[in-house]
This record gives C-alpha cells, sequence and structure tokens, in this order.
C-alpha cells in the first residue's frame, strides 16, 4: 500500500510538473504574441554599435503601449510607439531627442483557429522629433499587418509587415517611403525561458536601400499575479545591407508587462 501510495504521489507530483511547465511555455508564447488581447507596456532599447559609411554607433529606446478595442462592430488591436533616438552627427558629436510617433491599429480577423492571430489596419507616423536628426519632418501613413502562428506549443513564427509613405510636412526634408518586414521565431524551452529572433528587414523605396539583419536571442516570460514580464535581450548581425547610414550590428534588449 505504502508503494502503491509512493507512486501514485509520483505520479501525480510529475502531472502537476508538466503542467506547470506547459504553463510557463504558454505564457511566453502569449507574451510574445504582438495580436495578444491584453494590453502591454514594452521598454524595449536597439543599440546599433556601427553604421555602415561610418564607424560611429547610435540608439533608439522605444516606450511602447498596446491595447485592444472595439469598433465598427469588430475587434481590433492598437500599438503606439513613442522612440528616443541618439543620433552621430557630422561634426562628430551626437544628438539625442524624440523621435517620430508612430501608431497602428489592426483589425483582428476569424482564422477559425484561436492560436493562429491575424491582423491589419492603418498606420501613422506623426513628426513629433524634437531635432531635425531624431525624426523625418513627415506625416506618414501606410498599413501594418501581423499573423502570429501559436498552434505548435514549443515553436511559434509569424511576422509584422509595415510600408508607409510621406503626405505632408517638411517640403525641405526628404520625402519616405519604406517597407520594413519583422520576422517572428521563438523557440519555448522550461520554465519560461525561450529562443527567439525577431530582426527588422527594411527597404527604402526612395532610393533602393535596405538593410535584412538576423539576430539570436534569449528571453524569459514569468507570469505574475498581475499579468506577464517578458526580459530578453538579442544580437542582431546585418547579412546583407545597401547604403550609408544601416545598421550593421544590434544589440536589441527589453522589458515587456502584459497585463
Amino acid at each position: 500500500m505504502g508503494k502503491l501510495r509512493t507512486a501514485l504521489s509520483a505520479i501525480a507530483f510529475t502531472a502537476l510538473g508538466s503542467a506547470a511547465l506547459a504553463e510557463d511555455s504558454g505564457a511566453a508564447a502569449q507574451a510574445n504574441n504582438p495580436l495578444a488581447k491584453t494590453k502591454a507596456l514594452n521598454f524595449q532599447n536597439l543599440y546599433t554599435g556601427e553604421l555602415t559609411g561610418t564607424d560611429r554607433d547610435a540608439n533608439q529606446f522605444f516606450l511602447r503601449y498596446a491595447s485592444p478595442f472595439q469598433a465598427f462592430g469588430g475587434d481590433w488591436l492598437m500599438r503606439l510607439t513613442a522612440p528616443v533616438n541618439t543620433i552621430p552627427t557630422a561634426n562628430g558629436g551626437d544628438v539625442t531627442g524624440f523621435g517620430d510617433l508612430n501608431v497602428f491599429a489592426a483589425y483582428l480577423l476569424d482564422t477559425g483557429n484561436p492560436a493562429v492571430s491575424f491582423g491589419i489596419g492603418p498606420q501613422l507616423t506623426i513628426p513629433t522629433a524634437s531635432e531635425d536628426e531624431t525624426g523625418s519632418g513627415k506625416w506618414s501613413l501606410g498599413f501594418a499587418n501581423v499573423l502570429f502562428n501559436a498552434t505548435d506549443p514549443k515553436f511559434q513564427w509569424g511576422y509584422l509587415l509595415t510600408w508607409q509613405a510621406s503626405v505632408g510636412g517638411d517640403e525641405d526634408r526628404k520625402d519616405v517611403n519604406i517597407g520594413a518586414l519583422q520576422p517572428f521565431l521563438f523557440y519555448q524551452l522550461d520554465q519560461g525561458w525561450y529562443l527567439r529572433s525577431t530582426g527588422i528587414w527594411t527597404y527604402n523605396f526612395e532610393n533602393d536601400n535596405y538593410n535584412i539583419p538576423f539576430g539570436f536571442g534569449i528571453g524569459r516570460a514569468m507570469p505574475t499575479s498581475g499579468g506577464v514580464i517578458n526580459a530578453f535581450i538579442e544580437p542582431q548581425y546585418s547579412i546583407a545591407h545597401e547604403g550609408d547610414g544601416q545598421q550593421k550590428w544590434n544589440i536589441f534588449a527589453g522589458l515587456n508587462y502584459q497585463y
């Protein structure tokens, strides 16, 4: 009888442990879902160690807020990004200031599978930069399209595709016509740990400049009583680029709070 109780206890402990690990993996998967129907506050930083055409570095800090809402009889997700940029100047110094405010609203389509999220909608960039070097000086309109596939509990993938073009602003500044593709790759480990790759590929339709970085990093999602804290760091290296001012290598890090 004692051996039976011991065996049953072992089975129960294993089952509970597996359930806890599954819960951690599920929390990590949803913590990385850009279309999760929860509010999120993100503090993220992209340090660029070297720009093409110069040996100078640069930095971008992003404060991001995301929130679901309902409009026109459907579910939407809004994401607002407020950057603080540090940009090298021609005289050998640096300038730091607020960047342009960016917001998009994605309409969430019913994919028929709750593990697959798909959204598309308008994007707006507002010329709020405090310095000429830290912003475009242009009002820009475009779209954002997001896909996130979490059907596999170990491996999740997706993308964020955006495009925007200037529609007004300072006539003395260069026009904006930029597309960006950010592939998402996440591989779940144990206890909320995961591997990640999320480099943003860009293409400038005005001058045919482009950049294709590849990242490989690690993060951990930690459920709390109020939400999920997600911390990560991801070194990135450009495997192909064209034009001056492109990022040759980056360190992308962040602390995201989903609630």
